[in-house]
C-alpha cells in the first residue's frame, strides 16, 4: 500500500484549493455562496444569532449537523447587562479573523509559509451620531486600526496583499447594499 502525504500548507490542504480553483474556473456558478443568519431579541440590546445552512458549490450545505450561536449585548455603561461582545466588538472579530485566513490561505497557495500570525484591531464610534445628537457624525466606526503581527518570510507588502483578498475587509472597505424589510 502506497500512502501519500498530504500537502499541507499553513494549515490548508493546498491540493483541494487547486482543485477547487480549477472547479470555480471550469463552472463558475460553484462560486455563487450565500450565507445566512437568523437574530432574535431578547431584551435591551442582548440579541442571539443561530447559523447553520448555506447555500454554495451549486447546491444547500448539508454538512453541518450543530447550530452555531453567537451573542451579542452591551457594556453596563451602554444599558446592557454585559452578556456578550457588542454588536461593533463582533464585526472587528469577523475583520481579524478573516483577514488572517484570507492571508494563511492565499500564502499556501502561493508557496509562502506563515509560522504565527495574530492581530489587534480597535474601532472607534462616537456615540454623538447613535444618540441621534449630531447628523454629522456617522452612527458606526469612523475608522479601524488592524495591527497583523506576522512571523514569515514573505515581505510586509506581499503579506498585506493577501490579507485584503478578505471578503470582510472588502465588505467594511466598500458599501455594501443592505435592504431592511421589516414584517408585522
Amino acid at each position: 500500500m502506497i500512502t501519500t502525504e498530504k500537502n499541507i500548507k499553513n494549515g490548508v490542504n493546498v491540493d483541494q484549493l487547486v482543485e477547487t480553483i480549477g472547479a470555480v474556473q471550469s463552472n463558475p456558478e460553484l462560486a455563487k455562496f450565500e450565507f445566512r443568519s437568523k437574530n432574535n431579541w431578547i431584551d435591551g440590546g442582548h440579541c442571539v444569532s443561530s447559523i447553520k445552512s448555506f447555500y454554495g458549490v451549486g447546491e444547500e450545505d448539508t454538512s453541518r449537523k450543530e447550530t452555531f450561536t453567537m451573542e451579542c449585548d452591551h457594556p453596563n455603561v451602554l444599558l446592557g447587562n454585559d452578556l456578550a461582545p457588542t454588536p461593533p466588538e463582533v464585526v472587528l472579530h469577523a475583520l481579524g479573523s478573516c483577514l488572517t485566513g484570507a492571508m494563511s490561505y492565499h500564502a499556501a497557495a502561493n508557496g509562502i509559509d506563515i509560522e504565527s500570525a495574530e492581530s489587534t484591531l480597535e474601532g472607534g464610534v462616537d456615540l454623538h451620531g447613535f444618540l441621534g445628537l449630531d447628523a454629522d457624525v456617522r452612527t458606526g466606526f469612523d475608522g479601524i486600526k488592524v495591527k497583523l503581527k506576522v512571523k514569515s518570510d514573505a515581505s510586509v507588502e506581499q503579506l498585506e496583499n493577501l490579507a485584503k483578498f478578505s471578503p470582510v475587509f472588502d465588505m467594511i472597505t466598500n458599501p455594501t447594499p443592505v435592504s431592511i424589510e421589516i414584517v408585522k
